[in-house]
């Protein structure tokens, strides 16, 4: 932005008297000192410019109260900004800083102050002088210690030291009395001070990634905790319980929580579990068949022509421990044929050991594609090689090199099964092995260890999700929670299958996995399928499917196939479908204008299987013609807009190329689908290549590629040109990255919304395709679809409704269905059920007016989205200006309202005298369960900033859309 731009838009505001200017992202240099000009300024955002100071003239903006400059080249505080007395929020996260003045006290009405992501060791003992602070974030600096001053800070209420070096915290801290949020995430912490117990107001405690093993027993008197994250702590506690292995989402129940670790404290109510996963991989025809029936029984005879594993077999294997244990071994021989491997990731896990068979005859073993299979998809479990010496015949591994590389490679040791040479060394080191795995010896409910033992005896394939949880309650395991986390925990150890993030899948427990995994490679094994290259129908399915035992489930079978992006209804085809890793490796014939192209790379370290093909899947409502596709590429269409996303696995390569109207949007879409496929690998190395867009490159076959990553460094380090090799020209670092489109979407995590109504449009045809291929709805909707819904919440008539109707007319102009009572609650609908099918919904937009407040209906929905969980994750509120919630007394307002109603309602049943009143009762109850809530719910919605509805208005509600995306695609 020029000074001239930069002046217009000052003299505009000052004309428009405004109290609010936001100049971020218009690589500033310098703020003019015209800025004087808006007397009237509360709040000025700077972030993202490059101001290293500021005018001395600003400090004559005395009624500003907010001022936002992060992400600027600030080494120092400004010394104009302590001058600003009437400040209450200041943030100066990513700078420079490696101190802040002492004159910083003279912010006496500072209330959050922002100092994350600097150079902080230490801050001025001045700093307990700003008595007002409630606010203090200091993540991502260099605090080894916990600085005494802050301890002083009565006020505080929030406290962010994450992503520091703490290794202890001193015990001063319980002084921070009104402290109400504590972030202490990816420190050194090994222990908790029991002296925690004195922060009666601490209502989220956030502990993960640190070293902790135990908890202080003074931990469960903290009377207001409502959230632990102790998620990545070596903590004896299931990870079903702990949470989602996703830290940007809510932490489990913290009773539940709390609950289990001090129950497995208790000896009497315990049984040490002594059983885990020994999964045997490797080529074709390696003998991993044999070593996992020769680990089982010695006395076993090998067959000249053993047959192949279809898919994966699964034996059981018991040895006595020295402390006298039985310990139980869920041996997995997993097929060897190319066709299998892009399933292993569904199937390789954590509280494994690895067993990786090598045929010394044939010396086909690739040692490194299979280790660093295991390494991406298991979290780095153990390894032991198995050198399969057939006929005697040796062959040398180097050891040295691969460890090198592999640190969970334990050993390698060398056999031939059919004497029985070197099976006892075997069998002693993966007993060995897997007796060091960090879940085996955890204690577990006993409840928990008997539904285990009687699912092993249950004799069927697969039972409903409902006979599993009668099952549990026939042995008193009763809480329905508890039961799904075990159906986890044992899904994680082989035991059984039960995916419950699936719509479909969730209502089975499979007891034997290779029932399930056989049948779906029954179909990628048939010929027939094969000779058809892929396509499939449902009547095929019968055909391959007709046995008895599969009969009856083929529609979840179906859906296993879908859920492991195996196989994609083709649009416009009903009950037709397609395997891509069947298609034909040769490329599809089809023309292409190679003008004016937006142009990725993603290139790869090790490149594992799959990816292309579960990108096919995922993408297929938009493959051109439905016929554009091969094993290995695929083109796609949207809107005028071609993409050509082609993998190169010997080059381990994805080259992408978008041309046509709306480039930029499409290739935004495209790198979000890799992203998601890539973050289901633990560490997955690869880089996203840039092409360079100077003269010289624009005119060669191919040009220089600059590294995404490394262009983004030179972003944030304030270096704005790179050299091209190719011109030795200097190149804009902000166009090469702009040109396509990824600097927001990737390092803001933010989609505009052109791209983010693409992004929902690929979303709505997904969940289409999958709903016509489920049999298994509730009450004729389909639960995946049901996901993806948009509700709103809201009260009937007035400026409410015209809000709602507004916001609806937009929505729907941008393709975006919302849900919401007046359109979607038929004739004789039932509202309640609907109501709850509010509470229950992934997003839920309330506009909170002060009819809403004081409706029985609206904050029934409003309480059932709290009661479901997640409600800052699941809400997106729009305040209108007579809800009165910012301020405590208005507040107070609507508790005694409900109150009153409480009393009117109670008076007139004691008047009344009849015997049943039954649905007065239930009306009564749910005031009640209101009046309980409404202080904390409005609480909650205070702190959100939820916008004014005349910005959302003016933005065509952008900033909302964005937000619900990002939510959809969680």
């Amino acid at each position: 932005m020029t000074n001239e731009e930069l002046l217009q838009i000052i003299e505009k505001a000052a004309r428009d008297n405004v109290t609010t200017l936001d100049l971020s992202g218009n690589s500033l240099t310098r703020l003019l000192p015209e800025i004087v000009q808006l007397t009237n300024l509360q709040t000025l955002s700077l972030s993202s410019n490059q101001l290293s100071s500021l005018p001395p003239e600003i400090v004559q903006l005395t009624n500003l109260q907010s001022l936002i400059l992060s992400n600027n080249q600030l080494s120092s505080l400004p010394p104009e900004v302590v001058q600003l007395t009437n400040l209450q929020t200041l943030s100066l996260s990513r700078n420079q800083l490696s101190s802040l003045p002492p004159e910083v006290v003279q912010l006496t009405n500072l209330q959050s102050l922002i100092l994350s992501r600097n150079q902080l060791s230490s801050l001025p003992p001045e700093v307990v002088q700003l008595t007002n602070l409630q606010s203090l974030i200091l993540s991502r600096n260099q605090l080894s210690s916990l600085p005494p001053e802050v301890v002083q800070l009565t006020n505080l209420q929030s406290l962010i030291l994450s992503v520091n070096r703490l290794s202890s915290l001193p015990p001063e801290i319980v002084q921070l009395t009104n402290l109400q949020s504590l972030n202490l995430s990816v420190n050194r912490l090994s222990n908790l001070l029991p002296e925690i117990v004195q922060l009666t107001n601490l209502q989220s405690l956030n502990l993960s990634r640190n070293q902790l093993s135990s908890l202080p027993p003074e931990i469960r008197q903290l009377p207001n905790l409502k959230k632990l994250d102790l998620r990545k702590n070596p903590v004896p506690i299931p990870p079903e319980i702990l949470g989602t292995k996703d830290l940007s989402q809510d932490p489990g129940n913290v009773n539940e929580i709390l609950d289990f670790y001090f129950r497995v404290q208790d000896p009497a109510e315990t049984e040490l579990f002594y059983e885990a996963k020994l999964l045997i991989v490797g080529e074709g025809g390696a003998g991993k068949t044999s070593l996992a029936k020769k680990i089982a029984d010695e006395t076993y005879k090998l067959r000249p022509n053993e047959e192949s594993t279809k898919g994966i077999e699964v034996i059981h294997w018991h040895f006595i421990q020295p402390n006298g244990k039985d310990f139980r071994v869920n041996i997995w021989d997993f097929g060897g044929q190319a066709i299998y491997h892009q399933t292993h990731q569904f199937f390789l896990s954590k509280r494994s050991l690895y067993a990786l068979v090598a045929d010394t005859r044939k010396e086909n073993t690739d040692f490194y594609w299979w280790l660093k299979v295991v390494e991406l998809l298991s979290d780095k479990s153990p390894v032991l090689i198995i050198k399969n010496e057939k006929q005697d015949r040796q062959c040398e591994v180097d050891g040295g090199q691969l460890r090198g590389e592999f640190d969970n490679l334990e050993k390698i040791l060398a056999t031939n099964l059919d004497t029985n040479r070197g099976l006892i060394e075997i069998k002693e080191a993966i007993q060995l092995y897997i007796s060091r795995l960090d879940h085996v010896g955890t204690p577990l409910p006993k409840l928990w260890v008997r539904v285990r033992a009687v699912l092993e005896n249950y004799s069927r394939n697969y039972i409903s999700l409902e006979e599993y949880c009668n099952l549990c309650r026939l042995n008193n395991l009763i809480d329905r929670k508890d039961m799904l986390r075990l159906s986890s925990y044992l899904h994680d150890l082989g035991v059984c299958l039960h995916f419950q993030d699936d719509s479909t899948l969730k209502h089975y427990v499979i007891l034997k996995p290779e029932w399930g995994t056989t049948a779906v490679y029954k179909v990628l094994d048939n010929d027939s399928v094969k000779k058809k290259l892929g396509c499939f129908t449902k009547d095929d399915l019968e055909d391959i499917w007709k046995s008895g035992e599969y009969a009856d489930m083929r529609d979840e079978l179906l859906q296993l196939m879908m859920r492991f992006k195996l196989c994609y209804e083709i649009p416009g085809r009903p009950a037709t479908y397609i395997a891509p890793q069947l298609l034909p490796i040769e490329k599809a014939d089809y023309t292409w204008d190679d003008r004016h192209n937006l142009i990725l790379r993603y290139t790869y370290t090790f490149m594992p299987k799959g990816i292309l093909t579960r990108f096919i899947v995922e993408t297929h409502p938009w493959i051109e013609q439905q016929k554009l596709v091969w094993k290995n590429g695929v083109v796609l269409n949207k809107d005028e807009t071609r993409a050509e996303v082609i993998e190169n696995y010997n080059q381990r390569e994805i080259k992408i190329r978008v041309a046509g109207n709306r480039k930029k949007e499409l290739m935004v879409v495209i790198t979000h689908e890799l992203e998601k496929i890539h973050n289901s690998y633990e560490r997955l190395q690869y880089q996203i290549l840039v092409p360079c867009n100077c003269e010289t490159c624009k005119n060669l076959p191919t040009s220089h590629s600059y590294s995404l990553e490394k262009l983004n460094k030179r972003l944030s380090d304030r270096r704005y040109e790179i050299e091209c090799e190719n011109s030795y020209e200097m190149v804009d670092v902000r166009r090469l990255i702009d040109e396509v489109m990824l600097q927001s979407a990737r390092a803001n995590e933010e989609l505009n919304p052109q791209v983010a109504q693409l992004q929902i449009q690929l979303e709505q045809e997904r969940n289409e395709s999958l709903t016509h291929s489920s049999q298994n709805s509730e009450q004729g909707e389909s639960p995946m679809e049901f996901e993806k819904e948009i509700f709103i919440s809201y009260a009937w008539g007035g400026e409410s409704e015209q809000f709602v109707n507004q916001l609806d007319e937009t929505l729907q102009a941008k393709g975006i269905k919302i849900i919401r009572d007046k359109r979607n609650l038929r004739y004789k609908g039932l509202i309640k059920a609907f109501m709850e099918r509010i509470g229950r919904g992934k997003c839920v937009i309330a506009v909170i007016s002060d009819k809403y407040l004081k409706s029985p209906n609206c904050m029934f929905e409003l309480v059932q989205i709290a009661k479901n969980g997640e409600f800052y994750h699941r809400i997106f509120p729009i305040v209108l200006a007579d809800a009165q919630i910012y301020k405590p007394i208005a507040r107070l307002k609507y508790i005694k309202h409900w109150e009153d109603e409480i009393r009117q309602l109670d008076e007139g049943m004691k008047e009344v005298g009849a015997a049943n009143l039954q649905g007065f009762r239930e009306e009564i109850d749910q005031y009640t369960e209101i009046r309980n809530a409404i202080a904390e719910l409005t609480n909650l919605l205070k702190d959100m900033n939820a916008l004014t509805p005349d910005i959302h208005s003016k933005s065509e509600f952008e900033e909302l859309l964005e937000a619900i995306v990002h939510r959809l695609n969680e």
